[in-house]
């Protein structure tokens, strides 16, 4: 099978690209992650998220230690092709290490403080074993 379609990235100068994650049916955005081009190669053929992990060094298949996968329904890129949307079934409504559905749980309030404005749905350490 072909990989030219891998060539229409514009990975950025690590061989990177941002890839954001968003729920299937909801549209709400759960994450964003980096992809190189082996993780979106995988993504594709195994239609679950794999992601570049740049703390790890390594690639990272989300939910590899939370079970928390994400199964892929479709893989796009915007208009400068230089961000990939991945529209994903979040497998145990948990996408955030935090324990929370989403990383997009504080919010800039009037004040000017960020305010948690979403629940932890389970303690990190349930999940992972450790804060």
């Amino acid at each position: 099978m072909s990989e030219d379609w891998l060539d229409a990235i514009k990975w950025d100068a690590q061989g990177l690209v941002p890839a954001i994650a968003q729920e299937h049916g909801t549209g709400t955005i759960l994450m964003m992650a980096w992809m190189n081009p082996e993780s979106l190669r995988l993504t594709r053929e195994t239609g679950h998220a794999v992601y570049w992990s740049r703390s790890r060094g390594r690639l990272w298949h989300k939910g590899e230690e939370s079970g928390h996968q994400q199964v892929v329904h479709a893989i796009r890129i915007d208009c400068d092709a230089d961000v990939v949307l991945l529209d994903v079934e979040q497998k145990g409504g948990i996408a955030c290490h935090t324990g929370r559905h989403n990383c997009f749980f504080r919010e800039l309030d009037v004040q000017g403080r960020w305010v948690e404005v979403a629940p932890v749905l389970k303690d990190p350490q349930a999940i992972y074993g450790k804060a």
